[in-house]
């Protein structure tokens, strides 16, 4: 399934944002989406649908192909699009699994996570979202916890646009992405979808089993703007978890 590049670069896509108002609450909230626009009616007829909770006892490991991690340094484009805060990158990072490359387009944030272990969210997530040359998605989910400072974060964070719908792309500002990757590249995987209208779904989702810390600060900055930006969770339907030993 080919997706448009407008739907890789918004935590919703720019359509989906042009067709109707959403949002995490209300009578625009989750439970509402798929009675929005028809453009959203796969997030209430969908079966592959993202998040979910991730029950590990149940989920055995296996042998996966490692994730390699090709991430380099580049200009800083931050924006706070109504949803969330989102760093837009340049063409070359990317993502190979098994020798299928994903070029790293944008990551965003959501406050708590979206995705459960056990029932239980952390603090944050942020979704690391990747294009392949056929246009099929591939998000890298990575929790995040209270603990030392992130100076990736911290940088993001100072920068950050003063008015919602609103980017900055400060000079002489330079990030590098890896600074969100945990040291250990343990994942579960499983076919999803986006987790915001239209809900596509036929992404290729890869959760890191291990945290990543933020300061209670960076998150308290985040949390300022966006209290709860976290999908519910949605029904596995059949749907087979797969993790690495």
């Amino acid at each position: 399934m080919k997706i448009a590049f407008a739907i890789v670069l918004g935590a919703a896509s720019i359509a989906a944002e042009q067709a109707h108002h959403w949002s995490y609450s209300g009578k625009t909230g989750p439970t509402h989406w798929a009675e929005l626009d028809e453009y959203f009616k796969t997030c209430g007829t969908g079966k592959s649908q993202s998040p979910i909770d991730i029950h590990t006892a149940s989920v055995h490991g296996t042998a996966l192909p490692p994730l390699e991690f090709n991430y380099t340094s580049g200009p800083l484009h931050v924006v706070d699009n109504g949803h969330t805060i989102q760093v837009n990158v340049d063409p070359g990072s990317s993502l190979t699994v098994a020798g299928q490359r994903y070029e790293l387009v944008q990551f965003h944030f959501h406050h708590p996570s979206e995705q459960q272990f056990n029932g239980k969210s952390t603090d944050m997530e942020v979704h690391l979202v990747h294009r392949d040359a056929e246009g099929q998605l591939a998000v890298v989910a990575v929790m995040l916890r209270p603990g030392p400072e992130n100076a990736m974060v911290k940088s993001v964070w100072r920068d950050l646009p003063k008015e919602k719908e609103h980017d900055a792309s400060p000079a002489n500002v330079s990030i590098n992405p890896v600074e969100l990757i945990p040291a250990d590249h343990g994942y579960f995987t499983l076919a999803g979808s986006l987790t915001t209208p239209p809900c596509t779904e036929g992404v290729r989702w890869f959760v890191l089993k291990t945290p990543l810390a933020l300061s209670r600060a960076e998150i308290a900055t985040f949390a300022a703007r966006y209290a709860n930006n976290a999908r519910p969770i949605q029904q596995l339907n059949g749907r087979e978890i797969l993790a690495t030993r």
